[in-house]
């Protein structure tokens, strides 16, 4: 057995169980959820755990994820989360069902490539209520474009509207908001004269609506992917009970490779890190020390990694060093022991990216 580190091991059986409850939750509302795969940099075997978890469909940013996890075999529609480029348009008719979509002209490539391929493509138009990312802030210019699709691109289909909220303006989905999006929706559907497939009102920070009981009837589509990797953001931000769910999909190891006592300041004139910072180091004597053989290289910032130790605190990080004071904790560490962490979403983009995190499935 491969015990190299630092890895990641991943629960597979604990990932399906936590698509198994958004999916409940969700479908008790009449939504469906495409799971999305992103965070997790794709991985077919992650991938598995949302489409047997009861995801209706599959979503991600790249469409290198896409093409690895239909070549894996999960047998799923398949929904590219970002806005194409029009260097992509090829794959993406190739490769999904459905595309998210804010240009007139990106809709013009697809139509084309997709009559070329001898395919319809489904479009969900994006509607940017606030959050400043992508979609269309002229509403009446997005109507206008939705009757040309419906009305003029034959090899696609109009599958429905959709907004993004809380990636980029932190935007909160509130019922207002997502009313608002309903009601752009409604606007489009009087003007194509039929309803839409999808009213897609976002991803995880959406599931608060649902577990609150107060999402507008007519959303019926969700694009979620933290919330079922991880758990954590809504109840860490936002203070829901999530105790239902797995929190320990995803735990990052690494190895012990030093334990020392040393000054809890560097002795000498300071300047700046290896990333240019100038941290400050509060005076506390003398303490325990244990460097580990992993850095920000492996997991971004030590701000988004959590030990399971509550003994430990993480001092700072280098380029594939760690620094812990482990001082207060009741493991007596030695060179070789292995340290576990909780790690959030914007750190699982690292570990799962990194060649030098080892994959394990457990």
């Amino acid at each position: 057995m491969n015990t190299r580190y630092p890895r990641v091991e991943i629960n597979l059986s604990h990932l399906k169980e936590n698509a198994e409850f958004v999916v409940g939750k969700c479908a008790e509302q009449g939504i469906d959820v495409f799971g999305v795969i992103k965070g997790t940099t794709g991985i077919p075997e992650c991938a598995r755990q949302f489409a047997d978890g009861g995801c209706k469909g599959i979503a991600s940013s790249r469409l290198e994820q896409i093409e690895d996890t239909r070549a894996f075999g999960v047998d799923k529609p398949y929904l590219l989360l970002r806005v194409p480029m029009l260097s992509e348009v090829e794959d993406v008719v190739r490769l999904t069902d459905y595309s998210l979509n804010s240009e007139l002209v990106v809709l013009e490539a697809l139509n084309k490539e997709a009559a070329r391929q001898g395919k319809i493509h489904k479009v969900i138009l994006m509607a940017d209520v606030g959050d400043l990312r992508e979609g269309f802030w002229d509403k009446d210019e997005m109507a206008d474009v939705a009757v040309k699709v419906e009305k003029e691109m034959d090899n696609l289909e109009l599958a429905g509207v959709g907004t993004n909220v809380g990636c980029y303006g932190s935007l909160l989905p509130t019922v207002e908001k997502l009313e608002e999006l309903v009601a752009i929706a409604e606007n489009i559907e009087a003007k194509i004269g039929r309803k839409l497939e999808y009213i897609s009102g976002g991803g995880t920070s959406s599931f608060m609506r649902v577990l609150d009981g107060n999402i507008p009837e007519r959303i019926n589509h969700l694009r979620i992917g933290e919330v079922i990797l991880l758990a954590l953001d809504l109840s860490l931000y936002y203070g829901y009970d999530l105790s239902a769910m797995h929190q320990d999909v995803y735990t990052l190891k690494a190895e012990v490779i030093e334990v020392k006592t040393k000054p809890s300041v560097p002795v000498g004139e300071l300047g700046v890190d290896a990333f240019g910072h100038t941290p400050e180091y509060p005076e506390k004597g003398m303490r325990r020390k244990v460097l580990l053989g992993m850095g920000k290289v492996d997991f971004g910032s030590i701000e988004e990694i959590f030990p399971r130790d509550p003994g430990i605190e993480i001092l700072g990080a280098s380029s594939d060093h760690t620094i812990l004071d482990v001082t207060d904790s009741k493991v007596d560490y030695k060179v070789g022991d292995i340290v576990e962490f909780t790690i959030n979403y914007a750190s699982i983009v690292y570990v799962t990216n990194c060649r030098n995190v080892r994959r394990v499935f457990v």
